[in-house]
């Protein structure tokens, strides 16, 4: 890759003091979307305070190529203004511009922004493999063969109108589906799309308000745990696990792909989408998942090995392009494959990573999708979102959140949650 980058200084002085808190720095567009090899202008600003006297400050910045290692640096000294650093790339991705401000006491104040280059254009840095689909066949005719022995305990809900239940379901691996179904009080028979949501990393409880909040809407709802643990224990439960057996989930057993901590997670999912259409309520056509994260990674592997899905929905997905190095560009979380002295990934964990990225679960599916992407965010970064959104071949859109880092912004789920919505309407 082969970047070219010049800086140019527009300032604009006033006689007044400055704001930590107004340094600024954005793309010239407004879609913050550019093509190869086009000038990408990133806009720096310091916004004047009048309660303090003009003083010099510099101001310093780097581009990346998304939150990889610094292809060219700079400092500039301003009193209140603008500045512009414009670069380039010669190839689909993102750049990163990140510009810091250090007061005299030390503290450091800092702003990113975002740009793509060619976002559409991003492709998987390695194919699927041969027997991607076998292996997954595989494991699904191996859950298949356990008997689903759904329990559903009846518990007090807080909100009207809703019945919910505490559910158990018998999965592989050891640890059971474990989520909060809800529904309509009094629905009829085949009268409900039903949807299951999932969670980011992290040990949580389940999540009894998500899916009181879609059942609500009318749907048949089911929000499961990621680990297949009890439902309502205290808080301090949750995070004693997550300091302590469940510390190294992230990459337990990646050595190997029958052996991965994943595996039991996307079939927990699989499964869920068994018990939503063993009930008579489901209105048999519309099945829906939805995550963000690691909610989101789960939401395309289950939308990749279940046909029964219809639409997912992947926030800020998790998982994307696991073998991102093998083309110069960054991996998505977990950053599941070392890459060892000589600067070549693990063989082993890389052969693994394969079989659980979402680029090859997005390339399988048949069910609509919803994504979105943060510009800004280091823990799944755009290029690797844009890796698997490319990758599916269904209908398709993704909300392209500028200013956002790895978070779940009101307009991005007002969005997904509209994208579900309009998916569910359109099935009736």
């Amino acid at each position: 890759m082969r970047s070219s980058f010049s800086f140019l200084l527009a300032l604009f002085s006033a006689a007044t003091g400055l704001a930590d808190s107004l340094l600024t720095v954005a793309a010239d567009r407004a879609d913050a979307l550019y093509a190869e090899n086009e000038p990408v202008i990133f806009i720096i600003r310091l916004k004047p305070d009048d309660s303090r006297p003009v003083e010099d400050r510099q101001v310093g910045w780097t581009l990346a190529k998304d939150g990889g290692p610094i292809l060219e640096s700079g400092t500039v000294t301003l009193k209140t203004g603008m500045t512009r650093v414009t670069g380039k790339l010669d190839e689909p991705g993102f750049l990163r511009c990140t510009v810091t401000l250090t007061e005299s006491g030390g503290n450091v104040v800092t702003a990113q922004a975002g740009a793509g280059v060619s976002p559409l254009s991003i492709r998987p840095s390695l194919p699927m493999p041969d027997d991607f689909a076998a292996f997954w066949e595989a494991k699904k005719a191996e859950l298949a063969r356990v008997p689903l022995n759904a329990r559903l305990t009846a518990v007090k809900a807080p909100a009207a109108g809703v019945d919910v239940f505490d559910l158990q379901a018998d999965c592989l691996g050891g640890a059971p589906v474990s989520g909060y179904l809800a529904r309509p009080q009094g629905a009829a028979r085949k009268a409900l799309p039903a949807i299951l949501t999932l969670h980011g990393a992290g040990v949580f409880d389940s999540r009894m308000a998500a899916a009181i909040g879609w059942a609500r809407e009318g749907m048949l709802a089911l929000d499961i745990n990621a680990h297949g643990l009890p439902n309502g224990r205290p808080r301090e439960y949750y995070a004693e696990l997550y300091k302590g057996p469940l510390i190294d989930y992230k990459t337990r057993g990646r050595e190997s792909r029958d052996d991965f901590y994943f595996l039991g997670m996307f079939l927990r999912a699989v499964r869920a989408i068994d018990v939503l259409v063993a009930q008579p309520e489901w209105d048999g056509r519309t099945i829906v998942v939805q995550g963000n994260s690691q909610g989101g990674a789960q939401a395309i592997a289950v939308a990749g090995i279940d046909n029964r899905v219809t639409f997912f929905g992947a926030g800020v997905p998790a998982m994307c392009d696991h073998s991102g190095m093998i083309a110069g560009r960054v991996a998505g979380w977990p950053r599941l494959v070392p890459v060892r002295s000589d600067g070549r990934p693990d063989a082993r964990i890389l052969e693994t990573a394969r079989y659980f990225d979402m680029v090859n679960f997005a390339a399988r599916t048949r069910a609509s999708g919803f994504f979105t992407a943060g510009f800004i965010d280091s823990t799944c970064p755009p290029t690797t979102v844009y890796a698997a959104y490319n990758a599916l071949v269904s209908p398709k859109s993704i909300y392209n959140d500028i200013a956002a880092g790895h978070e779940n912004t009101p307009e991005a789920v007002a969005r997904m949650r509209q994208a579900i919505r309009d998916h569910v309407a359109s099935r009736k």
